[in-house]
């Protein structure tokens, strides 16, 4: 079982204010907030943002992925929607992924600094 996850960010206080308006849409609030790194969770940090120095913003080369579990589609669309509204990309929209499984409703996203994110439920 993984207990938390950390990605690598170019600009601290940029990420902040995108996964502020991005994962609160999934029920997760800023927890935890360092010299270098910040953490979101819903009862304790789980997703953390550290600051990189030297890092190139927008740079699609990290090759992280993170999905994150939604209660519900409806979630999944507004994470989506916010992540488009605060300067990410969509890297697929909300819908269902039977390539994945029966019932598997994702959305993937791509940070400003090219980090892919994704929201998943499971609907029958």
């Amino acid at each position: 079982m993984i207990d938390h996850v950390s990605i690598a960010v170019s600009d601290l206080e940029r990420a902040s204010r995108f996964y502020e308006a991005v994962l609160g849409m999934l029920g997760y609030a800023k927890l935890e907030t360092r010299p270098a790194t910040i953490a979101f969770g819903r009862r304790y940090s789980e997703f953390w943002l550290n600051h990189r120095a030297g890092m190139q913003h927008g740079a699609e080369s990290s090759g992280a992925h993170v999905a994150l579990r939604a209660a519900s589609r409806e979630m999944v669309d507004a994470f989506h929607a916010a992540a488009l509204q605060h300067g990410g990309a969509s890297d697929g929209p909300p819908g269902l992924r039977p390539q994945h499984g029966d019932g598997y409703y994702a959305a993937f996203i791509r940070d400003p600094d090219g980090n892919r994110i994704e929201a998943v439920t499971f609907v029958a």
